[in-house]
């Protein structure tokens, strides 16, 4: 289990954010500072060895992964996208994220900020906090990038990006895909991938509450 950072409370929303989400805490008081990870944990373990978790490095700024889609178009790759609010991962974000991987070379993955969920599901909404959905989503083998958007939809996202592959589960149609307009325009693919029925967050957090498994 990581070490909390010194000074006792961790506050997730803080952690993670630089400069907006991924901005490192220092401690208080003169001498060496101790750096903190976006989600808390000290990012020296007691030999000073620098311990981060291996998949931080995916989730950027918007000015960050802008500069990495135009260094993996260098290279030939094609860029997916995809977004959601990814409150509560289950089996159906798993499947879908794996076959949207598999349409190109690069996943990007957009996520709802936290104000952004409770606007489009309410106020008990999200479960989790953006850096830790960003940081499970991260973790993923599937994705390569994640980035974090204060907007109800991710056009400016997706506006900035300029993907090859534009993926939605397939509960949304093709033609109400927000940013279709704008990857179609250039020549990309707008796309849906199968829904695995009763797999949700809403249905997870109402198994939770009644005890029903």
């Amino acid at each position: 289990m990581p070490r909390r950072a010194r000074g006792g409370h961790e506050d997730p929303r803080t952690h993670a954010r630089r400069p907006a989400r991924f901005q490192l805490r220092f401690g208080r008081g003169s001498g060496k500072k101790e750096g903190l990870s976006p989600w808390g944990e000290t990012t020296e373990d007691r030999r000073g060895t620098e311990m981060q978790p291996t998949y931080a490095a995916k989730v950027k700024t918007l000015d960050e992964l802008v500069t990495a889609v135009r260094n993996v178009r260098r290279q030939g790759k094609r860029v997916v996208f995809t977004n959601g609010c990814f409150d509560l991962l289950h089996r159906g974000h798993v499947r879908y994220l794996d076959q949207a991987k598999a349409l190109g070379d690069v996943l990007i993955v957009a996520i709802n900020s936290d104000a952004s969920v409770r606007a489009l599901k309410g106020a008990d909404r999200p479960v989790m906090s953006d850096g830790e959905r960003a940081e499970l989503v991260a973790a993923l083998a599937a994705v390569d990038y994640v980035v974090i958007f204060e907007e109800l939809d991710p056009g400016r996202v997706i506006q900035a990006v300029e993907p090859d592959v534009l993926v939605k589960g397939g509960d949304w149609q093709v033609d109400q895909v927000v940013g279709r307009q704008i990857v179609e325009g250039r020549g990309g693919r707008v796309m849906t991938l199968p829904y695995v029925e009763g797999a949700s967050s809403s249905e997870l957090l109402r198994r939770i509450r009644t005890g029903r498994g």
